[in-house]
């Protein structure tokens, strides 16, 4: 047995969770989100407590146990609390500017990047290093901002580009002056 998939998903009452064939519905506070569920998967809800089930033991129906329970659980805490990760820039004259859901990067390249922010992402510079990137989807937030890292990834010998904020960056020591 799936040591992920047979842990029970509890969900507050302000959580709308339904099922329509192979379609999981999630509705809460913060927006909505829907997921397909995979062939021998079943779901099972009662007052406030979910729980995902397989049908046979077949290798492919095992994988996607914990995967479907993660996915669902992902979802019951995006429309509660939601999902943010934080990026740092660093370098001297690096910076970010946010307008009209594009975000402007001046990164030492000859002209500024832009990255446009896709629905469902919110983003919100503070002095032009810290970026903040929040949403509902785990899966979007993640992507968004490995996205926005892939821009000036962080060099080993000054740490210069962008970083998630827990990041640590390992130094290399440059060149040495022989004596």
């Amino acid at each position: 047995m799936s040591r992920i998939g047979k842990k029970i998903i509890t969900f507050s009452k302000n959580v709308k969770i339904s099922q329509s064939a192979d379609l999981v519905k999630v509705e809460g506070p913060k927006g909505n989100l829907s997921t397909k569920l995979p062939d021998g998967i079943t779901i099972k809800i009662s007052d406030g407590n979910l729980v995902v089930e397989r049908s046979s033991e077949e290798l492919r129906v095992r994988s996607y146990h914990g995967l479907t329970r993660t996915l669902i659980g992902n979802m019951v805490t995006g429309v509660t609390t939601g999902f943010e990760k934080k990026l740092e820039i660093s370098g001297v004259g690096y910076r970010a500017e946010f307008a009209d859901k594009t975000l402007k990067f001046i990164l030492g390249y000859s002209s500024p990047v832009q990255y446009d922010i896709p629905k469902g992402i919110e983003v919100k510079v503070d002095k032009q290093v810290n970026i903040t990137v929040s949403g509902i989807d785990k899966e979007l937030v993640g992507r968004v901002a490995a996205e926005i890292r892939a821009l000036k990834k962080p060099e080993p010998y000054k740490g210069k580009g962008i970083k998630y904020a827990d990041e640590y960056i390992k130094r290399k020591a440059g060149k040495s002056a022989s004596a």
